[in-house]
């Protein structure tokens, strides 16, 4: 066998690398060596794990959705908490994954400025964000799941899916339940109306969008 080094494995933008027969002590020993100054992102299922390296496309509508949640949430008066690419994983469902982007809406009172969880004794994120599920090799709504995250956002070719968990898997939902009185399917339109305005422009017009559909 021979044995390779993690820092020796380039994963180039856009691509992804799937390891095969992880354990979760190997999965946790990677995740240590990695550490959390990276550009990859993981997931991780049932000795399956996929090391993506996102482009800057990706990037851009990951940053520009998360705004658009936190825009909508102060313009809603709504309490949040946001924790970006957070590792989650339960040893128990052999699950574990980095999301582009989550956030604790219903429960936020409960983990308001926590900076650590176990996810045994801890809710989920209330919702996530994933973009272009098409560039990854791991299915990760059922590892989602698994985890428990009440609610997905799923951006892919301009077009934003929302998944609602119901028992143990998800079906496709016209409303979020985070924000039940949007149309968050239209914001996909919205960004790329204001896309070359510059970021300033476009996250006024979602907070526009917020005060006239609201």
């Amino acid at each position: 066998m021979v044995a390779i080094q993690l820092r020796q494995l380039d994963v180039p933008p856009g691509q992804s690398l799937l390891l095969r027969d992880v354990s979760w002590a190997e999965f946790e020993a990677i995740l240590a060596e990695l550490g959390d100054r990276r550009r990859t992102r993981i997931a991780y299922d049932n000795g399956l794990l996929e090391i993506m390296a996102p482009l800057p496309e990706h990037e851009y509508f990951k940053e520009t959705l998360g705004d658009a949640v936190k825009d909508i949430a102060e313009e809603l008066d709504l309490e949040f908490e946001s924790y970006g690419s957070t590792t989650w994983r339960r040893e128990i469902q052999q699950a574990g994954l980095e999301p582009d982007n989550c956030f604790y809406f219903q429960n936020e009172a409960l983990v308001r400025g926590r900076l650590t969880f176990d996810l045994d004794q801890d809710p989920p994120p209330d919702l996530a964000i994933e973009i272009d599920l098409t560039s990854k090799s791991l299915n990760r709504l059922p590892i989602y799941a698994r985890l428990g995250v009440p609610e997905i956002w799923c951006y892919d070719g301009g077009v934003l899916a929302m998944y609602l968990l119901q028992g143990d898997r998800y079906n496709q939902a016209e409303q979020s339940r985070v924000f039940p009185t949007l149309d968050i399917r239209s914001l996909p339109q919205l960004i790329e109306a204001h896309r070359s305005l510059g970021r300033l422009a476009l996250r006024r017009a979602v907070r526009t969008w917020v005060k006239e559909s609201a």
